[in-house]
């Protein structure tokens, strides 16, 4: 089965916030409505030994999503065809049962039209052949999208080429994160809960 889900170099990943603006410029959001936020992580160390790197936050397209579970209307559904978890707004009840499942404070509350909202990777700009707004918009290269099941594709590739002790997940609740994160030159910190446990494969510092 194909899986969508992003790959996130976060080493090049500079903080500007552009994959947040554009996203929001292509989705039409409205205020405090995001689809992605970039988190500064850090500084954490002692001088001269001080670091900090930026993490763009989105959907994790997880495997086995809570907010799923949870939606009494169906209208949060993962899409047979690509594995991308959707909110149909039009089914939508506004009851934020997805919104609290989220473990990962990845579904906002649109306010104005009183419903969930919720990357989707830009279904609707993917269907016209395009990449997602925030992946065309990055400045420094660090966001990618393709299918996680393919290891003929670009991301499975450069997942390979990174290595397995450079690749992260953000914390598995039970619900699976697919989102896969790159990080070499620092230290992988886990953001969730809110502080911060600096993690290297295999042991905790």
């Amino acid at each position: 089965m194909k899986k969508l889900a992003f790959v996130v170099e976060a080493d090049r990943c500079i903080g500007c916030k552009g994959c947040q603006i554009a996203c929001k410029l292509e989705n039409h959001l409205g205020l405090g409505t995001n689809r992605t936020l970039i988190k500064e992580i850090g500084p954490t160390g002692e001088y001269p030994n001080i670091q900090m790197y930026f993490l763009p936050a989105m959907c994790q397209q997880c495997k086995n999503p809570t907010c799923v579970a949870v939606c009494p209307t169906g209208a949060c559904h993962v899409n047979p065809e690509d594995g991308v978890i959707l909110i149909d707004q039009e089914k939508c009840i506004g009851c934020k049962s997805c919104v609290r499942a989220c473990p990962y404070e990845a579904i906002s509350f649109n306010e104005e039209r009183h419903v969930s909202d919720k990357c989707d990777l830009c279904a609707q700009s993917r269907q016209q052949g395009n990449a997602p707004a925030c992946v065309k918009n990055c400045s420094g290269g660090a966001l990618h999208v393709g299918d996680l099941n393919d290891p003929e594709s670009d991301v499975s590739k450069l997942l390979a080429d990174a290595g397995e002790a450079n690749v992260y997940n953000l914390r598995d609740f039970g619900n699976g994160p697919a989102v896969k994160y790159i990080l070499k030159n620092d230290d992988w910190l886990d953001i969730l809960p809110q502080e911060c446990v600096s993690v290297r494969r295999g042991k905790q510092k």
